[in-house]
């Protein structure tokens, strides 16, 4: 059965992810504006605490059980038992049939340049070249084109606050789960989560952030094993090294009719025409406006 496009998505009328604060526009005018909220989750791994995060509130769930997979807390043999979200004392508990060397692994940490400092921590590194990219999928570039538009017109938390980034599960030209955080990092991690709790395989699928290419949306978008990744917004050095080393296709700059492909081109399939390709509306390029947020 094919997948229906924005099995999730944001919800802007959800109310309690963001507050309405006074304050004045440019004019010296009172206004008031409807701001992001911020709050601190707390992740457990059976009865260890792993990390207190900062996020937007909504699917902890996904969020907490995500965050352990892209840190290889949680592995793919491993038999989830429960994921167990307390709203009295913010946090979630992912309890699995294994026993890890969370001390071993918290002992290596690496500080990311993702937004809010995002950090791995482990042999993440080390392993990076074991996780296996699906050499045979190949990606059209009129489903770029496609993707692009739907995402960025779709109803979205950031037009009504700002200050967040999306991150959205696609399959062929369809958006499949869309998700919205402070950092895009928590975005990435509630897909993560989604897909191992709805049993969503990687097969055939592409990421698509509203975020910088770095290092560690590379590798954490490696991990999922998903092998095309695509944004609206620019590169790093280390990213794109990553992403070759990696064999990830990598495209960045994705707006309107203009993109950059920087790795893994062999996968592209060059079937629009650019110039049939109409600018984004001015409405697209504001919500876009993300990227360095």
């Amino acid at each position: 059965m094919e997948a229906t496009e924005f099995e999730v998505r944001p919800d802007p009328e959800d109310s309690r992810l963001y507050e309405m604060v006074a304050g004045l526009d440019q004019d010296g005018r009172r206004i008031e504006a409807p701001i992001i909220n911020e709050r601190p989750l707390t992740l457990y791994l059976n009865d260890r605490r792993v990390v207190t995060a900062v996020t937007i509130g909504d699917h902890p769930e996904y969020l907490a059980l995500g965050y352990l997979l892209n840190q290889a807390m949680v592995r793919r043999e491993d038999t989830i038992l429960a994921v167990e979200h307390d709203p009295e004392t913010r946090s979630v508990r992912v309890r699995i049939d294994a026993d890890r060397d969370l001390d071993a692994m918290m002992s290596k940490r690496t500080h990311t340049s993702g937004c809010a400092l995002g950090t791995v921590y482990g042999e993440i590194l080390e392993r990076f070249m074991d996780t296996p990219l699906d050499t045979s999928v190949a990606f059209r570039t009129s489903w770029l084109y496609a993707l692009s538009r739907k995402i960025n017109t779709a109803p979205s938390l950031y037009l009504t606050t700002g200050a967040i980034h999306g991150c959205v599960l696609c399959e062929e030209d369809r958006p499949l789960v869309f998700m919205e955080d402070v950092g895009r990092h928590n975005a990435v991690d509630k897909i993560a989560g989604y897909m191992r709790m709805h049993g969503l395989s990687p097969r055939g699928k592409s990421f698509y952030t509203t975020g910088r290419l770095t290092s560690e949306m590379v590798m954490k978008c490696v991990q999922m094993e998903i092998p095309v990744l695509v944004s609206r917004s620019g590169f790093t050095a280390w990213g794109v090294e990553l992403a070759r080393e990696a064999g990830l296709t990598l495209i960045g700059r994705a707006k309107g009719k203009r993109f950059m492909v920087l790795s893994g081109e062999d996968r592209l399939v060059w079937d629009a025409d650019p110039a049939a390709v109409s600018e984004e509306p001015r409405s697209a390029k504001r919500k876009g406006s993300t990227s360095d947020e």
